[in-house]
């Protein structure tokens, strides 16, 4: 359900205070870019984003830290809402491609966060938190995300689907989607290029899923140059935070 929103209205640098006792922290972790907005019950969010580039080398420990930097100009909220560039069940990390798995692997982010920020939390990955923000609810809709690495989340009638590390899947000439269609292989091939892969990717995966709609986010949307076909469109970024609000919604997605 497209709820989020580009911009707010306010002037630069202004922030405005929730009024809402159930206003949420959403967070986005990306490979390259760690992102956080405050939004209501609506998914609109109530403060300008605020990011910081993403710790490199990335362990557990050092991201955390750096999300208490993040979240503090921001306003008042009552829960979180974490989008995790991975695997992560129940709060704890599975795999983390892009940020370290071996650094990562059971890592109990959800209590870490919570103890941090005194606050409820639920995390679930990146791709399928903006999928939350993009989708109407019906039929079978994919979104995919093309920016550091490669994301992606599946939904039927508004319900998820388990999530699926697609990204790491072989697409073409035994390298995976992430390999193809990474920032890597961006600018290694360029611009051109690249979007043939992306067009490749796209009938396949319509042959794999029978989509009725694709939605394409990422940081590296903005490159895609070809004509889109109706049943595909692109989506801002901001979506990867204003999903976050279906996090703590019964229908169509249960986190913890």
């Amino acid at each position: 359900m497209k709820t989020g929103t580009d911009a707010l209205g306010d002037k630069p640098g202004s922030r405005r205070k929730s009024g809402s006792l159930t206003a949420t922290l959403a967070i986005d972790i990306g490979g390259s870019r760690t992102k956080a907005t405050v939004i209501d019950d609506d998914g609109e969010m109530l403060a300008e984003r605020v990011r910081i580039d993403t710790p490199d080398p990335c362990p557990p420990e050092v991201l955390v830290a750096s999300v208490k930097k993040l979240v503090a100009p921001l306003p008042e909220f009552a829960r979180v809402s974490v989008g995790f560039p991975g695997v992560v069940r129940r709060g704890r990390v599975m795999a983390a491609h892009n940020l370290g798995t071996e650094l990562w692997r059971g890592f109990d982010l959800g209590t870490a966060l919570h103890h941090l920020l005194k606050k409820p939390v639920r995390i679930i990955n990146d791709a399928d938190m903006q999928g939350l923000g993009a989708i109407t609810g019906e039929g079978v809709e994919m979104v995919i995300t093309l920016g550091t690495g490669f994301g992606s989340s599946l939904f039927e009638d508004g319900e998820i689907a388990p999530h699926l590390e697609l990204a790491h899947h072989p697409f073409r000439n035994g390298e995976t989607y992430e390999e193809q269609l990474g920032v890597r292989a961006f600018e290694e091939v360029g611009k051109k290029r690249w979007n043939r892969r992306v067009q490749r990717a796209i009938k396949t995966l319509r042959t794999l899923t029978n989509f009725d709609h694709l939605y394409i986010g990422g940081g590296n949307a903005e490159f895609v140059s070809f004509d889109l076909a109706p049943d595909i469109s692109k989506v801002p970024n901001t979506l990867g935070m204003t999903g976050g609000i279906w996090l703590w919604r019964k229908r169509r997605v249960t986190a913890t």
